[in-house]
């Protein structure tokens, strides 16, 4: 593996740690285009100014993109959502084992 390729699992990882991050690709990820007013609505909590700075990143990082009708999440940022998906199943899971040590 290069160290370009190594490269790659930390800085998705630091792009979506930023706080709302997830919370932005998970309000687009039905593929609907959401106006701006909707999207930070969508999120919930978030300020317009921290809501201008994830898109601004997401969009950077062609995971949002912005038409005629507002943002929304690209395709690539659409294979992202459904590998997060993914988690719920183990996050269920994970839930259970740590009630049952309670």
């Amino acid at each position: 593996m290069s160290p370009k390729e190594s490269a790659a699992l930390p800085q998705l990882l630091t792009l979506l740690e930023a706080r709302y991050a997830l919370r932005v690709l998970w309000a687009l990820r039905d593929g609907h285009p959401q106006t701006f007013r909707l999207l930070q609505d969508s999120v919930g909590g978030i300020t317009p100014n921290t809501l201008n700075t994830r898109i601004k990143e997401l969009r950077e990082a062609a995971l949002v993109g912005h038409g005629g009708d507002g943002y929304c999440i690209t395709t690539l940022g659409a294979e992202l959502t459904r590998r997060l998906a993914e988690l719920q199943p183990f996050a269920s899971r994970w839930a259970q084992a740590q009630a049952r040590k309670k």
